[in-house]
């Protein structure tokens, strides 16, 4: 018995579990569910920004609000996201003064909290995900924005599912309670003056300590054979459950292995399994999006700067291991995909694998993921394959946008680079600074 079995699993039904495949679906579904709340609404996400489609999500949190004063409605989001303006704008206090402006319009029950991970946003943010409505937990990687929510043309591709259970949902909230809304580290950030963090850092470690113990807790286990879910935690190297789990489902693997992830960087434990699956014959599919589907891509026509020159530190690292992985490319064990759709970009995470074992999680299974950020994740164990259908439709709609790549010469090259981000990508390598930029990204 691998580790995670030992959790016992909330059980479901085949109906229990819906697949959305786009950002349009994701956005209808959302809002259908806050306005039909009758109980309860958490929402945790690494941002709800201040634009139309998150004006739109907040407005209808307060109008559900009003209409129903005894729905409990919370939003938790990052701490030091909510209180900065995009990077690059002017300083500001961010998407907290609409959390402000709003609960001041309104005066209704809805709750938004800040969560500070780390003394600085640079070192760790609140990459939980999840929001629990009722007693369905909708789950994507996705935050609220515009593109998240394809509010206009423009979108940013995530998966999305909606897992129907009681339990399930309990568990989240029980976790939100106790670990984090009862922590006076997690102050309301919709109310002036906003508090500084100055004035909850001695909290905030406390609550650093209390969550690397913390897990969710687990209902009774679901009968053998059955279609089961289970909720898994992770913060810091040591000792994170979801980072053992997604090693565990790398090194179990038996016939086949899907990978989906925005930014191709692996930590070196999950590099090292990769590639020992190779060498034992499995198959492995990576899908990865192309560097102008990257959130920080700048097109070269646009004044560069520095953050832009990541998606082609990516896309090195991808060079790299395709050079190394050549002979498993060419007997069809290795397929990597790169997605590119117009302008949109690419933001799915998550592990498949065997057909049988499906994780979703907003953990983008890099070094930041790994030991930074404060991740959660949900593992679909289907071993009748009740739910195989919806999976491989939500591949199908994936890989309409996606080439697979033959090797390292379908990629660009350093060479190729617009001039700025080659001499910065020259100048972090010669000083060796690129190794510890790769940690925080």
């Amino acid at each position: 018995m691998v580790f995670w079995q030992e959790k016992p699993a909330f059980g479901l039904t085949t109906e229990d579990v819906q697949v959305l495949t786009n950002a349009r679906e994701y956005r209808t579904e959302l809002l259908r569910l806050i306005r039909s709340a009758t109980k309860r609404i958490y929402i945790t996400a690494l941002y709800l920004q201040d634009d139309e489609a998150g004006q739109e999500v907040l407005t209808a949190l307060h109008e559900a609000s009003l209409a129903n004063p005894e729905l409990e409605v919370n939003v938790l989001v990052d701490f030091h996201r909510a209180q900065r303006g995009l990077i690059g704008a002017a300083k500001s206090d961010g998407n907290a003064s609409m959390y402000c402006d709003f609960q001041e319009k309104y005066q209704s029950n809805v709750k938004v909290y800040g969560v500070p991970v780390k003394a600085k946003e640079l070192f760790g943010v609140l990459h939980l995900k999840g929001f629990v409505i009722d007693d369905t937990l909708l789950y994507s990687g996705a935050s609220l924005n515009n593109v998240y929510l394809q509010q206009d043309d423009r979108y940013r591709l995530d998966r999305y599912f909606l897992v129907h259970q009681a339990g399930l949902c309990n568990s989240v909230i029980e976790f939100i309670n106790t670990h984090l809304l009862s922590s006076a580290a997690v102050p309301r950030i919709d109310t002036r003056p906003l508090t500084q963090f100055n004035d909850i850092k001695v909290a905030q470690k406390q609550l650093m300590r209390d969550l690397k113990s913390a897990s969710y807790d687990s209902a009774a286990e679901a009968s053998a054979g059955e279609l089961g879910v289970r909720l898994f935690l992770g913060l810091g190297r040591r000792s994170n459950k979801l980072n053992r789990l997604i090693k565990s489902l790398f090194d179990t693997t038996e016939h086949e292995l899907i990978l989906y992830t925005p930014y191709f960087n692996f930590p070196a434990p999950l590099m090292r399994s990769l590639r020992r699956l190779l060498k034992q014959g499995k198959n492995v599919t990576i899908v990865v999006g192309d560097k102008t589907a990257n959130d920080f891509y700048l097109p070269p026509s646009e004044p560069f700067s520095k953050i832009g020159a990541l998606p082609y530190l990516y896309e090195t690292i991808l060079y790299k291991f395709l050079k190394s992985q050549k002979r498993h490319i060419a007997n069809g064990n290795l397929n990597v995909y790169l997605w590119k759709h117009e302008s949109n970009s690419f933001h799915l995470k998550g592990i498949c694998s065997d057909k049988r074992l499906h994780l979703l999680s907003g953990h983008n299974l890099n070094p930041r993921a790994w030991g930074l950020d404060i991740e959660n994740g949900i593992l679909i164990d289907d071993p009748q394959q009740h739910i195989l259908k919806q999976i491989e439709q939500e591949k199908q709609a994936i890989l309409t946008h996606c080439r697979r790549l033959s090797g390292p010469q379908d990629l660009e090259t350093m060479d190729d680079y617009p001039a700025p981000v080659k001499k910065l990508l020259g100048q972090a390598k010669r000083v060796k600074v690129d190794f510890i930029i790769k940690r925080f990204i």
